[in-house]
């Protein structure tokens, strides 16, 4: 039984409950019902393509927010090798919302930064549920400008609600941290990947999200406020999330429509949360061919291509 099944999962649920008293019943009458133990799973899986494969938008938020869903330490884990964490931003503390250090991916170098949520009550509080600090975003532009002195490729990884909005975020300035970031990623000289993997929230997920290419999962959502939030501004009840997502055209697919991300990177049948080796490998692969077409860029057109890219976002012609 799995540890979490989201609301509209539950026809694959009941299917993979049956599964499992058919083989247990098999196993405690010595029968061989191997013929139908196939034919379940092939209807499980074709069960799952199908409920994947029709999603609302609101239902992409609920699986980008699954709590089996791969974070960047897993990211790290399948895609690179000889990772080696930095911690941080020695002003302050080290946040551990942002991770971020040098590691390889397929021999090449590469520093890795990516927002980080904990699996249970005790990792979620350590990580402040992946709600960011400013010294988290400090962090990560010391590593961003550590890597652009090596000449190292940055890779970001977003999955994030935002940036915490709490009173010690305003006493150390969050809005200032958030804001020197966007103004100094520009002027980074090395191909920067931005990959939204789960959540893409505010402000919080902007902090780290200036590249040369974004990328976004295809049940990854990108936002300027969650749906929630949306929803109790606009009909002053959060119960309309649904409607406020559909409204705020978050998917990955919207995104590649108003050209807010450049390409969406495939999930394994029924997300990201079920296979995180092969969800992993198919971003590793999309990570590796950007980055070597954006290294056969001149550093001058890499940067100037990326400050267009942005400046283009949200101009619109009648």
């Amino acid at each position: 039984m799995p540890p979490f099944t989201l609301p509209f999962e539950k026809p694959v649920f009941d299917l993979e409950k049956k599964l499992h008293e058919l083989e247990d019943f098999s196993k405690e009458q010595d029968i061989d019902v191997s013929h139908e133990v196939e034919r379940m799973k092939e209807k499980i899986k074709a069960t799952r393509e199908q409920i994947y494969s029709n999603l609302t938008s609101w239902q992409k938020v609920q699986v980008a927010r699954h709590p089996e869903r791969p974070y960047t330490l897993d990211y790290i884990k399948h895609m690179t090798t000889d990772f080696v964490e930095i911690h941080g931003d020695r002003i302050h503390k080290d946040d551990r919302a942002i991770i971020g250090g040098f590691a390889k991916i397929d021999g090449q170098k590469v520093m890795i930064i990516g927002s980080q949520k904990g699996r249970d009550t005790k990792s979620n509080l350590i990580c402040n549920f992946g709600c960011a600090y400013p010294e988290g975003y400090r962090k990560a532009l010391r590593l961003m400008r550590l890597a652009d002195k090596f000449n190292v490729p940055i890779l970001t990884l977003i999955d994030t609600p935002g940036a915490f909005p709490g009173l010690e975020s305003e006493e150390r300035h969050i809005a200032e941290a958030i804001a020197v970031n966007l103004r100094e990623m520009f002027n980074l000289r090395v191909p920067m990947i931005v990959t939204i993997i789960g959540e893409g929230g505010s402000g919080g997920a902007l902090g780290i999200g200036i590249g040369d290419r974004i990328l976004i999962l295809e049940h990854a959502y990108y936002s300027v406020i969650s749906p929630e939030g949306c929803a109790a501004i606009l009909f002053k009840d959060r119960a309309y999330a649904d409607k406020s997502a559909d409204a705020l055209k978050i998917t990955a697919q919207h995104l590649i429509e108003n050209k807010l991300a450049d390409e969406i990177v495939p999930e394994p049948k029924g997300g990201a949360h079920t296979d995180h080796e092969a969800a992993a490998a198919n971003l590793k692969e999309v990570i590796l061919r950007n980055l070597n077409e954006l290294k056969q860029l001149s550093e001058e057109d890499r940067m100037n291509g990326r400050y267009d890219k942005f400046r283009a976002m949200g101009v619109f012609e009648e």
